[in-house]
């Protein structure tokens, strides 16, 4: 892969099949998706709602954020964040692309038979937060550092709780204690 997939150009991709203003809910979607399945089993197509083919020319983009997406969430680094706007955007419009990758990150969740109730307390408190927060906006407050500061709060909460989802989801063999790593 050479480049990293933005916001603004996975919002142009999408803009081919008739909504621009969907790329936080389908990456939330995608991420959503992809805690509960393969990569190769996700429909690129079925995360957004769109009654039109998808066009050969978005196709590798969405495979490549696809493909990106998954190692972010992989990495043991923590590498993954949500896509969505950037600071530069105003605050109104990015705290509602973020409620939409909430929402689309429960709608990806939702795409395969999900137990809550076999999944750990803190699992069950990031889904009831993500739903919570699909109901972001920005509040009253006069002082657009303090809602600044929030805004970067939540998204900080969202980038961590959907790596945790997706840790205990996929997650990783343990190596076995009695084992020596010593080298012979």
């Amino acid at each position: 892969m050479s480049t990293c997939v933005n916001y603004e150009a996975l919002a142009d991709a999408l803009a081919t099949l008739g909504d621009a203003d969907a790329a936080a809910e389908y990456h939330g979607a995608l991420c959503g998706a992809l805690c509960v399945s393969e990569p190769e089993q996700i429909d690129l197509l079925h995360l957004i709602e769109s009654d039109r083919a998808l066009p050969a020319s978005a196709r590798p983009l969405l495979e490549q954020l696809r493909a990106e997406t998954f190692a972010a969430l992989i990495d043991e680094g923590m590498s993954f964040q949500p896509l969505l706007p950037d600071d530069s955007v105003a605050l109104v419009p990015r705290t509602a692309a973020l409620a939409s990758w909430c929402s689309g990150f429960l709608f990806g969740l939702a795409s395969r038979r999900l137990d809550l109730s076999r999944c750990s307390q803190e699992t069950r408190e990031i889904v009831g937060d993500l739903t919570e927060l699909t109901r972001a906006a920005v509040g009253d407050e006069v002082d657009v550092n303090i809602e600044e500061g929030a805004y970067a709060e939540l998204v900080e909460y969202v980038r961590v709780g959907a790596q945790l989802v997706f840790m205990e989801m996929h997650p990783r063999p343990t190596l076995d204690p009695t084992e020596s790593s010593q080298l012979h």
